[in-house]
């Protein structure tokens, strides 16, 4: 008898790992944020329901790109060996297909029912994280991140401009903080990867310059985010609500960047790494309860 080898076949749990729906729905969460934080009144359910559908449609449809370009390097990597396209369980064809099915619906959404502003923000944001910074960035330079963190920064600018319908210095305010916020973030896990980044020729950080150099890095971007946390205070865009708040969650940041910088704790990089998830998300809800908490003072 001869063996047959037959391929897995695709489930839709593969089809959504591919979307990477826990980072899409803490960017759909600043997304919302921005909405809200754009009016002064109540966001419309049509806004807020189709709007949420169309930017994470296509960030998941960026996502998907992410998992077929980084294919080859994912099967060697022990975090991401397991993604349905490393194992082949989704084919070339089949996950191109998925993917332009997601951006052109999500597109659809946003520019027919929302507005071409945001949908054309859309675009640009997939194509710069889908092909600049999967396809050249990550590969090219130590500063992957950096650069490459501006196109993932943008979600609460989506959320302003589908309820504003405009490119507004608040939205580009909560843009700022994001982008400052993904440097720490991302070296926390690069530093725990730090061998398998070597072994796939990524230049992340922690590879190119050395562990203490990376750790003395994600202390300085985490001042620059507690700075970047407080200016929606010092703009008059948010309260005292906010600033304790900002103040609380950004002192739990700088603790954990010093315990990386002193390297004595084993942990800090997975601890910093799961703080910062919990920080970013807290410090958005933060700034959504202070705004209803002052024009509720005000009405």
């Amino acid at each position: 008898m001869t063996a047959v080898c037959v391929s897995p076949t695709a489930t839709w749990r593969d089809y959504l790992e591919m979307c990477k729906p826990r980072v899409v729905l803490l960017m759909l969460l600043c997304a919302v944020v921005g909405m809200f934080l754009a009016t002064d009144g109540m966001v419309g359910l049509d806004v807020l329901i189709l709007g949420s559908l169309g930017i994470g449609l296509m960030a998941g449809s960026a996502a998907a790109v992410n998992h077929l370009a980084d294919a080859e390097v994912d099967a060697r990597m022990a975090r991401t060996q397991t993604r349905p396209v490393a194992m082949e369980r989704v084919g070339l064809v089949q996950g191109i297909a998925f993917a332009a099915v997601t951006g052109v619906v999500g597109f659809t959404v946003l520019y027919a029912w929302i507005n071409p502003l945001t949908a054309w923000l859309n675009v640009a944001s997939w194509v710069g994280y889908g092909f600049i910074y999967t396809l050249y960035l990550k590969r090219a330079t130590p500063q992957n991140i950096v650069i490459g963190g501006l196109f993932g920064a943008a979600p609460p600018l989506f959320g302003w401009t589908a309820v504003a319908g405009a490119v507004e210095p608040g939205g580009l305010l909560l843009m700022l903080i994001i982008f400052a916020w993904t440097p720490p973030h991302f070296w926390a896990l690069a530093l725990m990867r730090k061998d398998e980044y070597a072994e796939v020729n990524i230049p992340m950080l922690p590879v190119t310059h050395g562990e203490r150099f990376t750790r003395l890095h994600i202390f300085f971007y985490t001042i620059i985010l507690l700075v970047s946390s407080l200016l929606p205070c010092a703009v008059r865009m948010s309260g005292l609500v906010y600033l304790i708040g900002a103040l609380i969650l950004g002192a739990g940041f700088v603790y954990w960047a010093v315990a990386l910088l002193r390297d004595r704790d084993p942990s800090a990089p997975i601890q910093t790494f799961r703080y910062s998830i919990l920080y970013l998300g807290a410090l958005f809800i933060v700034l959504l309860v202070d705004h209803y908490f002052y024009i509720g003072l005000v009405a």
